[in-house]
């Protein structure tokens, strides 16, 4: 079976997985089998939506942990970064008090995703508030918020496999009638 060199987004993932997702690539039919099991794309379309968004969730779960002072969709995060999202805090000097800002950014390829892979991605970033390394602790929060978390990161990894391998993006605004952002 014919895999892809780079980017490999099923790295770490048993091979019984891996040769399925690959099996269906080839056959052209992961991208349908993803859209039977996420039909919709979700409606979050702006920053202002996305940061309404991620509040919600960590009102709902985090509480007690630090509020992020920015939250936005990120057109340079995959490509430069590697990464579909990244927690920052950022530390700023005013008047004489250390002050730390956290910023939440998304990868712009979230827009034109269902939600669950959108609430995967911000469950993710916001358990960052709480546990900072990815660690044991780190993904039962992660499972605390979403319990479907790991098949939803495996299932979004299928589909940048789908879309590394030329595949169409399946859920585009324009296609599913909703507002371009």
């Amino acid at each position: 079976m014919s895999k892809p060199v780079s980017p490999n987004y099923l790295a770490g993932y048993p091979a019984h997985l891996t040769d399925s997702v690959w099996r269906l690539i080839e056959q052209g039919q992961l991208g349908k089998v993803l859209r039977q099991k996420y039909p919709e794309a979700h409606q979050v379309r702006t920053d202002k939506a996305l940061y309404d968004y991620v509040q919600a969730i960590k009102a709902d779960y985090l509480r007690n942990a630090p509020q992020p002072n920015k939250v936005a969709f990120d057109g340079k995060l995959q490509t430069l970064q590697k990464a579909l999202g990244i927690h920052s805090r950022i530390a700023r000097v005013q008047g004489g008090k250390l002050r730390t800002k956290r910023e939440i950014h998304v990868a712009s390829v979230f827009r034109d995703m269902p939600a669950e892979f959108l609430r995967m991605i911000v469950v993710h970033e916001l358990a960052h508030l709480k546990e900072p390394e990815h660690d044991k602790a780190f993904y039962q929060l992660c499972q605390h918020m979403e319990t479907n978390y790991f098949q939803l990161e495996f299932d979004l990894r299928a589909y940048l496999c789908h879309l590394a391998a030329g595949g169409p993006p399946l859920w585009q605004a324009d296609q599913m009638g909703l507002p371009a952002a």
